[in-house]
């Protein structure tokens, strides 16, 4: 019976990593906002994800954007700056809490976007088990 365990164990398939489809969108109140899959989560959200877990980041608002890591185990993403249409993936390969911050390159004057209030500065948390 151990040499059974033994054998299943060295044959285990790890389960597939998840993938979390996020994008920056534009809105009127507060210019931009995440939305996570299909629901409207704010300036702020929270991300539960597994260790090698991954995000899809896509720019839906039409101004560009500087995504830095504000706290956390360092992260892949390659350059900082995000354009309008981008998609990026990015892995998140130990465990830990990730705060990251997309920061508005350009002004919603700048682009012909109306809004109420001040442009948000949307924050993200990824914590990771």
């Amino acid at each position: 019976m151990k040499l059974l365990a033994i054998a299943a164990a060295a044959f285990a398939v790890a389960a597939p990593s998840k993938t979390v489809q996020l994008a920056l969108v534009h809105a009127v109140s507060g210019c931009h906002v995440w939305q996570v899959g299909p629901r409207t989560a704010g300036a702020t959200a929270t991300i539960r994800l597994k260790r090698g877990d991954r995000i899809q980041l896509r720019v839906n608002c039409p101004m560009q954007f500087r995504i830095e890591l504000l706290r956390g185990p360092n992260l892949a993403f390659g350059d900082a700056r995000f354009d309008p249409g981008t998609l990026r993936s990015i892995v998140f390969a130990k465990k830990g809490v990730y705060v990251l911050r997309a920061t508005n390159l350009q002004s919603s004057e700048q682009v012909g976007l109306q809004t109420l209030g001040a442009d948000n500065t949307p924050t993200l948390t990824v914590r990771v088990s």
